[in-house]
């Protein structure tokens, strides 16, 4: 791949990829956790661009994080805040409508120049 189709995907996956976190985030998970149920449901991500993306959305509020050291490895949860589950919902709501006027889009349809 092309340096420039590269970086394109790239961007082009940094905001799905906030979407996909939060959507697992309905209860409590874990980062190698996290990794893995977006990666079951085909989404790769590092642990290097999860932990700084989780970092940010609770710096954002959206999401919170609590320790459980019950087990004898500590692990961080984190988990949507009542205001990430509120942003989610509209993030959702806009991929939808957004992700179908795409397909539109690139299915071809409106190919006819009408308004």
């Amino acid at each position: 791949m092309s340096t420039l189709l590269n970086s394109l995907t790239t961007e082009l996956r940094r905001g799905t990829l906030t979407l996909a976190v939060l959507s697992q985030l309905k209860t409590p998970q874990y980062g190698y956790l996290l990794v893995q149920r977006l990666e079951k449901s085909g989404i790769a991500i590092d642990q290097s661009t999860l932990y700084p993306l989780l970092r940010r959305l609770e710096k954002q509020e959206l999401v919170t994080s609590s320790w459980d050291t019950s087990e004898s490895r500590p692990r961080k949860y984190y988990s949507l805040s009542d205001y990430g589950r509120k942003v989610f919902i509209q993030l959702k709501q806009e991929w939808e409508k957004t992700s179908q006027e795409l397909f539109i889009l690139l299915k071809g349809e409106g190919e006819d120049g009408a308004d």
